[in-house]
């Protein structure tokens, strides 16, 4: 998959705290809690409730997101299309790993059980 350096470049400059309101509102629409969100946030990235409100609080962009993150071994098991691209394709590690994230959110939302969304099942 070829990605411009400017989609890049736009993701990486994109604060966590301005899409975060956008995933609290998909997941709700459709029946599920910030606690799951945030379960699957803390699955991805090794954030707990405080340190990921911090960052919110910081409007920490995606790319200090990220590096600050530690992320879960199994991460690369989260596969599929988001937003058009086929996640595991997406050459750029930070693209890809905020279309990690994406997945997931889009996976919480479509209803899918938490332990498949987690990979452990």
């Amino acid at each position: 998959m070829t990605d411009t350096s400017h989609h890049d470049e736009r993701i990486a400059k994109m604060t966590f705290a301005s899409v975060y309101p956008h995933y609290v509102t998909k997941v709700e629409k459709k029946g599920r809690t910030v606690e799951e969100l945030r379960e699957v946030i803390e699955w991805l990235t090794g954030f707990d409730d405080k340190k990921l409100q911090k960052l919110i609080d910081d409007k920490a962009t995606f790319e200090d997101f990220f590096k600050a993150a530690k992320l879960n071994p199994n991460a690369h098991l989260i596969t599929g299309v988001i937003c058009g691209y086929r996640v595991e394709e997406i050459e750029n590690p930070l693209t890809q790993q905020v279309r990690y994230l994406d997945k997931l959110v889009d996976e919480l939302a479509k209803g899918r059980k938490m332990e498949k969304i987690l990979r452990t099942a």
